[in-house]
């Protein structure tokens, strides 16, 4: 099959029409549609049907799409190997939640863009479950996500991580009641709060749960937020108390309170789909990451 049909394919699969196709290509809206007809014939089965005035992937399309991903990346892996000297060509779909493209991401940007000209970005902030689900359905080539010591993510064999940078976290607490920090551990001195956890992932709630439990209680979940801002202000009118990083600056009225015995650490990874971070431009944005 020809290699610019499968890329022509895969834009589509990405993109609402072939306008759009044609506009991120360069090219006109009829080539499109030549192509991906010349590549229905080379397939032997139709990869686009029509839904009212649109087109869309057909189940077939949609499977050749899949496959366009691996075999355009090995293609590029291999004219890269043998011109060491190319520069990475291609745009980079990223998903990570907003401390990693803050951290991680947006300081490579203005490097990137002198180095790699060739090379482009688009970003996308998530939360885990939601970047790891991006990921699996080949919406976006890696995701930054994380876990914490105390709520280790599942393992998936089709997906390969990469450890990026691990910060502490610590309990948030109205700056004005803070328990002694002196205490290993100051749940147990706001057992009677409400708490806080994320609205978007899990693995903060298993933390709270968790350490709760060690300590002898089980915690009162009252507020599902997911901005680190807005969980400051909750705690800050006495709403509630909630995990907040150590190593970011607080308002005056919040205090984070180390925790010890066991400590708590937010671990932060690149995942890509199993083979894909060998693609050039993928491998230049991992070994770019800071860590």
């Amino acid at each position: 099959m020809d290699l610019r049909r499968l890329e022509i394919l895969l834009q589509l699969s990405r993109a609402d029409s072939m306008r759009e196709v044609a506009e991120e290509l360069g090219i006109t809206t009829s080539t499109v549609s030549q192509q991906i007809a010349a590549l229905a014939r080379e397939a032997g089965t139709p990869l686009l049907e029509r839904v009212g005035r649109r087109v869309r992937l057909t189940p077939a399309g949609q499977r050749l799409a899949t496959h366009a991903v691996t075999i355009l990346a090995a293609a590029e892996a291999a004219r890269h190997d043998l011109d060491p000297a190319a520069d990475p060509v291609g745009t980079v779909r990223i998903a990570g939640f907003a401390t990693a493209i803050r951290r991680s991401v947006v300081p490579l940007v203005a490097d990137l863009a002198r180095s790699h000209p060739g090379v482009h970005l688009h970003l996308h902030e998530h939360e885990p479950l939601e970047a790891m689900g991006l990921l699996s359905r080949d919406e976006i080539d890696l995701a930054l996500v994380y876990d914490y010591n105390l709520a280790p993510a599942a393992t998936d064999p089709t997906i390969e991580t990469r450890p990026l940078w691990s910060a502490g976290w610590g309990l948030g607490v109205p700056a004005s009641d803070a328990a002694d920090e002196i205490d290993p551990s100051p749940f147990h001195a706001y057992r009677d709060h409400a708490w806080i956890v994320n609205s978007r992932n899990t693995a903060d709630e298993v933390v709270v749960h968790t350490l709760a439990a060690m300590t002898g209680f089980a915690p009162t979940i009252a507020h599902r937020v997911d901005s680190l801002e807005l969980v400051q202000d909750l705690i800050r009118a006495g709403l509630g108390v909630g995990l907040l990083p150590l190593d970011q600056p607080t308002h005056p009225d919040v205090a984070v309170l180390p925790l010890r015995s066991p400590a708590v650490t937010l671990r932060a990874y690149a995942a890509t789909r199993r083979g894909r971070g060998d693609w050039p431009p993928v491998a230049l944005v991992m070994s770019s990451l800071p860590r």
